[in-house]
């Protein structure tokens, strides 16, 4: 079965929203064994899209639509695609009983043009949105099945995962599934990861390896087309443990929604530890990572950002004559950093970052120069010296990356 996903909006080809619609779309549809054939982008504009439509029809199966379902008058999709395939629009009474819920409830007012919302495509499947107030349409004409759904994320997400994926499944029984497993990697580039796996890959039928580099990560999607979920398990099982063989060492989590913070924060979680930080170039934005998880605060109670070598030594207590003979961007600073945070906060580890961010040079030292310290209760302070290169905001959410992993690596007492 041939699929094609069209996202329709001006504003993905101006280029102010990233079109993150057709990459959801695309897994959750090779998930249904539902293969696409097409990505496309056309504007608000309906005799574009009617012409795309007149293609789509000659070459997919399934059309999947997403944007253009909301109130305003460039949201045309739904007007398009009912002219097309020669269908009128109706209401939709849940989608209204929504709507009027939803004013109410806010007590704004509600304009006529929101009633384009519960406008549904006639003969065809209402597919509600549990997030919006825009209705969607699963309907078949011409032996050719369009979907529509909002461009939001934040509704497309939940209304696919909930509704529209079970039609999907009804109508397009598939003997076969594809299912997959993301391994994660922090430390090794995306490069070096294929020259290691290069055995692997080249050799791969079923199931497969799809290598993306990610900013300071490289992700492994190994991929199975089976009829029979225990016996794809055991393929990607035997495949991800000839993986481990080769690049184990730098493997630290599973999934797309993963992160190497949540993982970090989990084992800290699941050990009973707690951890501070001491920064200086990254000024605060560790810390700062560290908050974008759930239930931080279990293993975080808070920590110093100390940007100049004044605040170092009153904030963290650390010698200005050791400052002033070994420089801020030194080893020695990051040891004390460390050392200092840990025992102000009574914390099990603590981690320390002073270096050049840049543009500029830093007591002589380039920009992309960094120290990260890590100390850890009862055992000896250490420091690493990193060079990272790219812009600012690169080298600094390196050098977070990087404390992240020192301190996972710790937490597990991995080497």
């Amino acid at each position: 079965m041939k699929a094609e996903i069209i996202a329709v909006g001006t504003e993905l080809l101006l280029g102010q929203v990233v079109n993150t619609n057709a990459t959801f779309l695309s897994e959750e549809l090779a998930d249904l064994g539902i293969e696409v054939y097409y990505h496309t982008v056309v504007g608000d504009n309906p005799q574009r899209l009617e012409q795309l439509l007149v293609e789509a029809e000659e070459r997919s199966d399934l059309i999947v639509l997403c944007g253009g379902l909301g109130p305003t008058d460039d949201d045309l999709t739904k007007d398009t695609v009912a002219a097309h395939i020669q269908h009128s629009l109706v209401q939709d009474e849940q989608a209204l009983t929504r709507l009027n819920e939803f004013f109410t409830f806010s007590k704004h007012k509600m304009t006529e043009n929101n009633l384009r919302q519960t406008l549904m495509i006639d003969g065809g499947i209402a597919v509600q949105n549990p997030t919006g107030l825009a209705v969607g349409t699963l309907i078949t004409e011409n032996k050719t099945t369009y979907l529509l759904l909002p461009g939001p994320p934040n509704e497309l997400k939940p209304m696919f995962q909930q509704n529209a994926r079970p039609l999907l499944e009804e109508l397009f029984p598939q003997a076969e599934q594809l299912i997959s497993r993301v391994l994660r990697f922090y430390g090794i580039g995306e490069s070096q990861l294929v020259t290691e796996l290069k055995e692997l890959i080249d050799t791969q039928t079923n199931p497969t390896i799809a290598p993306y580099a990610k900013p300071n990560e490289v992700t492994l999607r190994l991929t199975a087309k089976i009829a029979d979920e225990r016996v794809g398990q055991e393929l990607l099982d035997n495949l991800e443990n000839a993986v481990m063989d080769k690049v184990g060492e730098y493997f630290y989590g599973y999934g797309d929604e993963n992160s190497l913070v949540k993982v970090t924060v989990d084992a800290l979680k699941k050990h009973g530890k707690t951890v501070t930080a001491a920064e200086s170039l990254t000024a605060g934005l560790f810390q700062s990572t560290l908050g974008d998880v759930s239930g931080v605060s279990e293993v975080f109670k808070g920590g110093f950002v100390t940007y100049s070598a004044e605040t170092k030594a009153r904030f963290l207590g650390i010698d200005p004559a050791m400052l002033e003979k070994e420089g801020t961007v030194s080893e020695a600073c990051a040891v004390a950093m460390a050392e200092q945070a840990r025992q102000l906060a009574d914390a099990d580890f603590a981690v320390s970052f002073t270096g050049v961010a840049g543009p500029d040079e830093l007591e002589g030292q380039p920009a992309g120069t960094v120290w990260i310290g890590l100390a850890e209760k009862g055992q000896p302070t250490v420091a690493v010296l990193q060079h990272f290169n790219r812009d600012r905001h690169y080298i600094r959410k390196s050098a977070v990356m990087k404390g992240l992993d020192l301190i996972l690596r710790a937490v597990e007492k991995k080497k």
